[in-house]
């Protein structure tokens, strides 16, 4: 097994301010390694040992994040959705993120090699 990855898909259409988008990011890490330490721990482990590795990337709009979820779904990767609460920048029930991984940095690459870094 090669090196472990989790990548965060971040939407940059909302407007947030950079410690929203940092907050949203930290629920998005801690829901994805959780999803991930349950149900393909052998993943966790490695992750979890080698310095678990993170890249935060982004989409503009809300349907290319939607894409971004199916192609990881299609690809049998581990992903988690953060929803916001509302309490501060935007609406209740805004999705403004996903995690995906941590899984194997070749099948992650198959979805997010071409979205640009944060």
């Amino acid at each position: 097994m090669g090196t472990i990855k989790q990548v965060i898909v971040v939407r940059k259409d909302l407007g947030m301010g950079t410690g929203k988008i940092a907050a949203q990011v930290g629920h998005a890490c801690v829901l994805g390694a959780e999803h991930v330490r349950k149900s393909k721990r052998e993943w966790f482990d490695q992750w979890e040992r080698y310095g678990q590795e993170k890249v935060v990337v982004k989409v503009s709009s809300m349907s290319e994040l939607e894409k971004i979820k199916r192609d990881a779904i299609s690809h049998d990767l581990p992903w988690s959705e953060v929803t916001d609460a509302g309490h501060t920048q935007i609406e209740p029930g805004t999705v403004t993120c996903i995690s995906i991984g941590p899984a194997p940095e070749e099948m992650i690459d198959k979805v997010t090699k071409d979205l640009k870094l944060l």
